[in-house]
């Protein structure tokens, strides 16, 4: 009779279920791993066999005649080095080394030649894997305990060798399951970089009411306005992750191997990518489809300096994911789903000198040039953009600044805005304003009479498209969360328009 155990497949950032089965039968020895292995997986018979001589077992030899190894299902392609515990497991089950009860037990993980267990990735999709599946136990590397503890109602058993392993399976010696971290109390924000931005008040203005609602932002102005320090401040200004917000990021960074010691925590993420940066890197991709910069920004920012450097077909393929909040990625290996759902924020200068438009300097481009320059920038991905701020260049003279805003006044009303939205979208699925799609868009942002006029006016005057128009709703909505109003009132919806049409330059760009 065959031996069956059970490990995963990590698939994009989920995980599948997969059957190890071992079956020995007379003929010449061999050792043979099928199911639609990759070369990794090939090759962790010879891994297997040196792990488990150095740990005082019987390896694979003449003794035990023709060896099968079938990761099932046979139709799902298999990578990286997970299998190898399970594949030792099932050799010393179908040779009389180990016997145990495996219906309720998830393994995966890498042996070293030693027989000692190395961290493998996607840890966390595989533990979630075996709670929806009713496993009462996973089986990982010890450096691997950490995340998989973030699961409630599973036993994480975290071993150093396969020797552990099996005396555990034995019960010669048990392992202790391990427990979560305790997860430090989140700190207040800290607007370090905020409050050291020295006027532009309006431009601070608009980058909390987009921490506020996760609206899309570009910031345009000349070298050395403050356009990148005010991006990287919005982070800082954004409030905490919730629980299930933070597993969702959890996920992605463990799928790629790059999650923390803290793997539930809080702060958002911050990705900002080279403009060399290729569209499989940003979008995600390769040869067996991974998350790429917009999915590990999922919940967080996205920054992209210098935004007509990129390549067109980098930002062009930002379109669907900043209106769908995922991105599917197919290959020949397979299309999987990854999630998307990123606050946009772009910086660029007005023209390649960057002096178009400044009074005190001479700009040296062309019209031809900087038609060009802008052009780099298509008019459907500017229309996904709710807000695109005029960051000028001020004089810094202490005493011609404008008095600053309280710092703690964006937290309060951010954090204000924040319990409205979570409020008024519980129960579906909705985290933010700019999250409202068009079909609930009426329910969710009322506006007054007055407000609804000058609504109308704007997209008339401007011939603002659809979208421009249900931007706008949807930015008002969140002014009016952070003034605690119920009603959009025509104030909001002024503020909204002058957001989303900043002036000359950015309609033109529109």
């Amino acid at each position: 009779m065959s031996t069956r155990l059970f490990s995963s497949a990590i698939s994009g950032i989920d995980a599948k279920l997969i059957e190890v089965e071992a079956d020995s039968f007379p003929g010449l020895h061999s050792f043979t791993v099928v199911g639609l292995p990759d070369k990794s997986v090939q090759e962790a018979k010879d891994r297997i066999s040196s792990a488990i001589k150095n740990s005082g077992f019987q390896a694979p030899n003449r003794k035990h005649k023709k060896i099968v190894v079938n990761l099932a299902p046979a139709d799902v392609k298999k990578e990286g080095s997970s299998y190898d515990l399970p594949i030792a497991l099932s050799f010393l089950v179908e040779t009389n080394q180990l016997k145990f009860d495996s219906s309720k037990i998830l393994f995966m993980g890498e042996l070293s030649l030693n027989g000692s267990l190395k961290p493998t990735n996607g840890v966390l999709a595989s533990a979630i894997l075996a709670k929806n599946s009713g496993f009462k136990e996973i089986v990982i590397p010890f450096l691997n305990s950490t995340e998989a503890t973030v699961v409630d109602g599973l036993n994480v058993i975290g071993a150093k060798t396969i020797t552990e392993v099996v005396n555990h399976l034995n019960e010669i010696n048990r392992i202790s399951p391990a427990f979560p971290p305790k997860i430090k109390p989140s700190k207040e924000n800290e607007l370090s970089l905020f409050t050291s931005i020295q006027g532009q008040e309006s431009a601070k203005r608009g980058i909390s009411i987009a921490a506020a609602g996760f609206h899309n932002v570009l910031l345009w102005g000349p070298p050395g306005s403050g356009k990148t320090l005010l991006s990287r401040s919005i982070v800082e200004l954004m409030p905490k992750m919730l629980a299930s917000e933070s597993l969702e990021v959890a996920k992605i960074y463990s799928s790629i191997g790059l999650l923390k010691d803290n793997p539930l925590s809080l702060e958002r993420p911050f990705r900002s990518p080279h403009h060399t940066t290729s569209a499989p890197a940003i979008v995600g991709g390769g040869a067996w489809p991974k998350p790429g910069e917009i999915s590990l920004a999922h919940r967080g920012v996205l920054f992209l300096d210098e935004f007509p450097e990129f390549p067109r077909n980098v930002l062009e393929a930002l379109r669907q994911p900043l209106e769908e909040g995922k991105i599917t990625v197919s290959r020949s290996a397979g299309s999987v789903e990854l999630p998307a759902k990123f606050m946009l924020t772009a910086a660029m200068n007005p023209c390649p000198c960057g002096n178009n438009g400044e009074e005190k300097l001479v700009c040296v481009c062309s019209p031809i040039s900087i038609l060009r320059y802008r052009k780099k920038i298509s008019g459907p991905l500017l229309d996904r953009i709710d807000i695109q701020l005029n960051v000028p260049r001020e004089t810094i003279i202490k005493s011609n600044l404008k008095k600053q805003e309280n710092s703690e006044n964006p937290i309060k009303k951010i954090a204000l805005a924040r319990d409205i939205q979570q409020n008024r979208f519980k129960g579906s699925g909705i985290l933010f304003n700019s999250e409202i799609n068009y079909k609930n868009i009426d329910k969710y942002c009322v506006l007054s009479q007055k407000a609804d006029e000058l609504l109308n006016r704007a997209v008339n005057n401007n011939s603002l498209s659809l979208r421009s128009y249900h931007k706008i709703k949807k930015l008002a909505r969140t002014v009016a969360d952070m003034d605690d109003s119920d009603l959009i009132e025509e104030k909001h919806v002024a503020e909204a328009i002058r957001l989303r049409i900043n002036d000359k330059m950015a309609s033109d760009l529109v």
